[in-house]
């Protein structure tokens, strides 16, 4: 399928606008990264906690802040996920793994103390098996329900497995469990008398520690730092050298522009966005490939045409593919942005930002780079060539 046949458009005539733009964009992405002291780092990177929630119904979101406020110190943010989904982060920067650990355990019992309805019973939707195994023992045998340990065992591990998969870890009525093998009405009574049911179930809890933070800033940077240094040598060896420099140089404006752009707008940069950054240097690299596998071809069968002939003659060659792939995967990444939530909103992000970014940098980045060390080249011949005669 061909969207555009044999198109002329003089692209590198339009060079020195887009330079200009990009120029801006990284200057003002720079400013802002040292008025803002480096990139706003998500917790993955600057030590903390987080817990993901689901609520029965509406999460509330301020009663959530004000129970964790009151009981830990840091910065707390509390994000809606979806209508009964909620992100809670603990921003503990400067704490020990000790201390985080501790505050892992408050910000359970918080929420305990702040929803569950009986706060003498245990709580069934968040309570691990061990904890019902020990509650549900004795009742149990008084009731004239007593099962053996090993089958009281397998009763509560059905009847978790039950909770986590038919009603995604949050029951409402323990007459829900009667659809469990071996739930007898007894055994629910037996819940209802010694359990009872949050009205939210605590689905993960991670706890990062500061110099795991910091490791994994090292170990970001480092990823994007040998990919940058492999696929130089990669198009260094397939093409020429400069061709390598060309491509690493338009990748790395796609790079600075997009944690500019994530500075300006006050977005964190998190593990997720790493890697949409690392998908991105692929992508855009493979972008500036196709164009410059085009220009080595066209070189062989117009060797009497000039450089920036050809080159504007590969990238019209090339454009019903650009406009296709990019333009396809714009719009998946777009409307991931739109309707993905707020787990995905910065991954979704740096994808739109990079997709275009890294489209326009293939041809008016790398491609003028390519032109212009020809043209410098040539320009240094001449005097040689000069003084030889």
């Amino acid at each position: 399928m061909e969207l555009f046949k044999q198109t002329k458009f003089d692209f590198l005539r339009w060079k020195w606008p887009f330079i200009g733009a990009s120029i801006l964009i990284m200057a003002a992405g720079m400013i802002s990264l040292v008025v803002k002291g480096g990139p706003l780092y998500g917790i993955d990177f600057r030590g903390g906690a987080i817990m993901d929630v689901m609520f029965a119904g509406q999460p509330p979101i301020r009663q959530v802040r004000t129970a964790l406020a009151a009981k830990i110190r840091g910065d707390i943010s509390v994000t809606t996920l979806d209508s009964r989904e909620v992100l809670i982060g603990i921003d503990m920067r400067g704490r020990d793994e000790r201390s985080l650990q501790e505050a892992r355990g408050v910000m359970t019992d918080t929420l305990m103390g702040a929803f569950s309805p009986d706060k003498s019973k245990l709580e069934f939707n968040n309570a691990a098996e061990e904890a019902l195994v020990s509650r549900l023992r004795d009742p149990l045998q008084q009731g004239n329900a007593g099962l053996s340990d090993e089958q009281l065992r397998k009763l509560v591990s059905a009847m978790r497995t039950f909770r986590d998969t038919q009603r995604s870890g949050l029951l409402k009525n323990f007459d829900e469990l009667a659809a469990v093998p071996g739930v007898t009405p007894a055994v629910i009574a037996v819940l209802k008398q010694q359990c009872t049911l949050a009205p939210f179930s605590i689905r993960r809890v991670e706890v990062v520690g500061p110099k795991i933070g910091k490791d994994l800033q090292l170990q970001a940077l480092q990823a994007t730092m040998y990919a940058l240094a492999g696929m130089l040598v990669y198009v260094a060896f397939r093409f020429e050298w400069i061709y390598g420099v060309a491509a690493v140089l338009a990748v790395l404006h796609d790079t600075i522009i997009t944690v500019g752009l994530f500075s300006i707008f006050n977005k964190e940069i998190d593990l997720t966005v790493v890697a949409a950054i690392l998908t991105l240097v692929g992508y855009s690299m493979n972008d500036t490939i196709v164009v410059f596998d085009r220009v080595r071809e066209n070189l062989k069968t117009s060797r009497r045409e000039s450089l920036y002939s050809v080159v504007s003659l590969s990238i019209n060659q090339t454009l019903g593919r650009t406009v296709l792939t990019s333009g396809l995967t714009f719009l998946t990444a777009f409307s991931l942005f739109l309707f993905g939530g707020s787990v995905l909103h910065g991954f979704s992000f740096a994808l739109v930002v990079g997709i275009l970014v890294g489209t326009y940098s293939s041809i008016f980045i790398a491609s003028p780079i390519l032109v212009a060390w020809q043209n410098f080249a040539s320009a240094r011949k001449r005097p040689a060539r000069a003084v030889a005669q």
